[in-house]
C-alpha cells in the first residue's frame, strides 16, 4: 500500500503544480488587458500566495482531525472550480476572486507532507519528502512552457482562457485518480480531536493563526531553528525568482526564451537531486548535515550569481554555473528541513508542525 500511496501522491502533487504552472505566463498580461497597472497585475500572484499562507496551517490541522484523504480530495476538487472560474474571468474583480479562491484551494502542501510522514519510516522520510519536491519541480518545468503555448490560442475571445480551462481539466483528472487510488493514511485512533472527547488535543482550532498550536510546534526540540532557516531561505529565494528575469535582461541581455530555458535547467537539476539523490545522501549524512551542506552550496551559488555579470571572460557560463549551484542547494535543503522537522513531531501533529513550517 505504501508504494501505491507514494506514487499516487506524487502524481497528485505533480498535476496540481502543472495546473498552477499553466497559468503563470499569461496572468499579468490578462490583468493588464483588463485595465490593471504593473503593480496590480503583479498582485495576481501575491493574493494567491497570501491565501496559501493563511490556509496551509488550517488544512494541515484539519487533516490531523479528519484524515488526509478527504482534505486532499476536497482541495483538488476546489482547484478545478478555481481554475475554471479563472478561465471565465472577464473583469479585474472576477480575476482576483478566482485567484483568491484558487490559492485557498491549493494550500494542501502540509497535508501532502503529512501523508508522506504517515506512510514512511523515519529513515526513508527524506526520500518521500524529496518526491514532493520532485513533483513541484516537474510542475514548474512543464507548466509554464505549455501554458505559454496554449495562451496563443484564444478561447471566448481571451488568450489566457485555454490554459486555465486546461488546468481545470487536469484537476478533474487528478481528482478521479486520487479518489480511486489514494487510500487514507491516518487511522482514526491517531487523529487529534478539536472538540470534545477525552482525547481532546490543544492547538487544533480551525483558524488561520492558531498561536497556541504554533507555540507547540516551535517548542519541539530544534524545530524553531529549522523553521527560521526555512523562512529565511524561502524569503530570499522568492526574491530571486521575482527579479531573475530583470537580472538576466540587464546583466546578460538574455531573451525571455533564454531565461525560461535557464529556469528549466534549475527545475530539472533540483528535481533530480530531490527525487534521485536525497534518500541515499540522507542515509549517509543525516538531515542536519545535509541541510548545512545545502545551505553552503546555496550561498556559493548566490555569490557567484551576483558576481557573474562582472566575469568578463564568460559571464553567461558563470550565470549557468550559479544557477546549477542554486538548484543543487535548494534540492538538498527543502526535503532535508521538512524531514528534519517531521522526525521531531509526534504522529498526531504532523499536519500542524509541517503547516507551521
Amino acid at each position: 500500500m505504501r508504494k501505491a500511496s507514494l506514487g499516487t501522491l506524487f502524481l497528485t502533487v505533480a498535476l496540481d503544480l502543472l495546473g498552477f504552472g499553466l497559468v503563470i505566463p499569461f496572468l499579468p498580461g490578462v490583468a493588464r488587458q483588463l485595465g490593471a497597472g504593473d503593480l496590480v497585475a503583479a498582485l495576481t500572484g501575491t493574493v494567491y500566495s497570501l491565501m496559501q499562507f493563511l490556509l496551509v496551517p488550517v488544512w494541515g490541522r484539519l487533516s490531523d482531525r479528519v484524515g488526509r484523504r478527504p482534505v486532499l480530495l476536497g482541495s483538488i476538487g476546489a482547484t478545478a472550480v478555481g481554475m475554471a472560474w479563472l478561465g471565465f474571468a472577464d473583469t479585474l474583480p472576477m480575476l482576483f476572486a478566482a485567484r483568491l479562491f484558487s490559492g485557498a484551494a491549493t494550500a494542501n502542501i502540509a497535508v501532502a507532507q503529512a501523508y508522506i510522514a504517515d506512510v514512511t519510516t523515519p529513515e526513508r522520510r527524506a526520500r518521500g519528502m524529496g518526491l514532493i519536491g520532485m513533483a513541484f519541480g516537474l510542475g514548474f518545468i512543464l507548466g509554464p512552457f505549455f501554458g505559454g503555448e496554449l495562451s496563443r490560442i484564444p478561447v471566448l475571445g481571451r488568450p489566457g482562457a485555454l490554459p486555465a480551462f486546461a488546468a481545470a481539466a487536469l484537476s478533474l483528472v487528478n481528482l478521479a485518480l486520487a479518489a480511486v487510488t489514494l487510500p487514507e493514511s491516518l487511522p482514526p485512533e491517531r487523529r487529534a480531536r478539536a472538540h470534545g472527547g477525552e482525547a481532546k488535543t490543544p492547538g487544533h482550532r480551525i483558524s488561520p493563526f492558531d498561536l497556541d498550536g504554533i507555540r507547540r510546534a516551535l517548542a519541539l526540540p530544534d524545530v524553531g531553528r529549522a523553521i527560521a532557516i526555512n523562512f529565511i531561505l524561502i524569503f530570499w529565494f522568492a526574491g530571486f525568482e521575482q527579479t531573475f528575469r530583470l537580472f538576466t535582461d540587464d546583466g546578460f541581455h538574455l531573451t525571455a526564451q533564454g531565461t525560461g530555458r535557464l529556469l528549466g535547467l534549475v527545475g530539472v537539476v533540483s528535481a533530480l537531486v530531490q527525487g534521485g539523490l536525497i534518500g541515499r545522501l540522507t542515509r549517509r549524512a543525516g538531515e542536519a548535515r545535509l541541510l548545512a551542506v545545502g545551505l553552503f552550496v546555496l550561498a556559493a551559488g548566490f555569490v557567484l550569481l551576483g558576481a557573474a555579470p562582472a566575469i568578463a571572460a564568460a559571464p553567461r557560463a558563470a550565470l549557468g554555473a550559479a544557477s546549477v549551484l542554486i538548484a543543487v542547494g535548494s534540492g538538498l535543503v527543502s526535503p532535508s528541513v521538512s524531514s528534519y522537522v517531521s522526525r521531531r513531531a509526534g504522529p498526531d501533529a504532523q499536519g500542524l508542525t509541517l503547516g507551521t513550517l
